[in-house]
């Protein structure tokens, strides 16, 4: 199997590289701009892969509110191009998306499914979902939805939720975290394993699925988390739990975006484990008695 990764230099798109091996054709922006609809037809032409997986997205939420042009452009206009030229060549398109195309929590409360209405209030969780809908003119195609992706440690280039509260608990200060987001932090090994999985149904034409949740499993705020990864790393530091309207950030975030994973899980795949044992495991290569090691391992550095 040729898999075509785009957005191969960012977290997901290295991690995803890395555990194909060999099958992986990996492009980053310098080898391929996914908004370039002449490069990609020649690029993707020139390669004939089985699967491309496009992890190429633009991220920066709150940024995004002042540059909705170019998000779109990375985010929709960019999946057209690859959609329309994975059908010339009939490959699967499988395309990574965000729990943020939900917006209002569902009542119940109750973990979002792949059949429930999207509904975003961001300019990002907008322009991923008319993504989505560029994907799907793909008659081959995937979309897999995922949620607050991370690698910590393990990743030296990545800068991730787990990694920025290791930095913030060396500086002494008081760390302010949000409580009343709602949503399952995903460790990226995990991720790109399933998304890996999923690939291989698709190119061999075992799947009549069109979205699929992929994350760990359970949930929390992202103080809870701050609080598991602290406890973890054995820091002492003085953690605030603050609203979404205090924290003041530019993009309204969905209060409640966890996604139901048992679609997922139905098709036998590698298990997703809780949302706790993935963060343990992602910081298990150090020693937890330590967290001075910790914290400058998160910076990328080694004493």
């Amino acid at each position: 199997m040729r898999v075509v990764v785009t957005g191969a230099a960012g977290l997901l798109g290295r991690e995803l590289c890395r555990q194909l091996g060999p099958a992986a054709i990996a492009l980053a922006a310098a080898e391929l701009d996914v908004t370039d609809p002449a490069a990609v037809q020649r690029t993707l032409g020139r390669l004939r892969p089985e699967v491309v997986v496009n992890c190429a997205a633009y991220t920066d939420v709150d940024r995004a509110e002042s540059e909705p042009a170019r998000c779109r452009e990375v985010n929709a206009a960019a999946v057209e191009h690859l959609a329309r030229t994975c059908e010339e060549i009939d490959a699967v398109l499988v395309q990574i998306s965000t729990d943020y195309v939900f917006g209002q929590p569902p009542q119940p409360r109750v973990p979002w499914r792949e059949t429930d209405a999207p509904s975003p209030t961001c300019v990002y969780g907008r322009t991923k979902l008319a993504g989505e809908q560029a994907a799907a003119t793909c008659l081959r195609h995937l979309i897999v939805r995922t949620a607050g992706l991370y690698a910590g440690p393990s990743d030296a280039r990545s800068v991730d939720f787990v990694r920025t509260m290791l930095r913030l608990a060396d500086t002494g200060r008081t760390v302010r975290v949000v409580d009343d987001q709602h949503c399952t932090p995903s460790y990226v090994p995990h991720v790109a394993r399933a998304i890996a999985f999923l690939a291989g149904r698709a190119a061999a034409g075992d799947t009549t699925e069109d979205i699929v949740h992929v994350t760990n499993r359970g949930a929390t705020t992202w103080y809870g988390f701050a609080r598991e990864v602290f406890r973890l790393a054995g820091a002492d530091v003085e953690l605030q739990p603050v609203s979404s309207r205090q924290y003041g950030a530019a993009a309204p975030r969905p209060p409640y975006s966890v996604l139901d994973t048992s679609a997922y899980h139905a098709l036998d795949g590698p298990p997703m484990p809780p949302w706790e044992e993935a963060l343990a495991e992602s910081l298990q290569h150090t020693s937890l008695t330590d967290p001075c090691r910790l914290r400058e391992e998160a910076r990328g550095e080694t004493l």
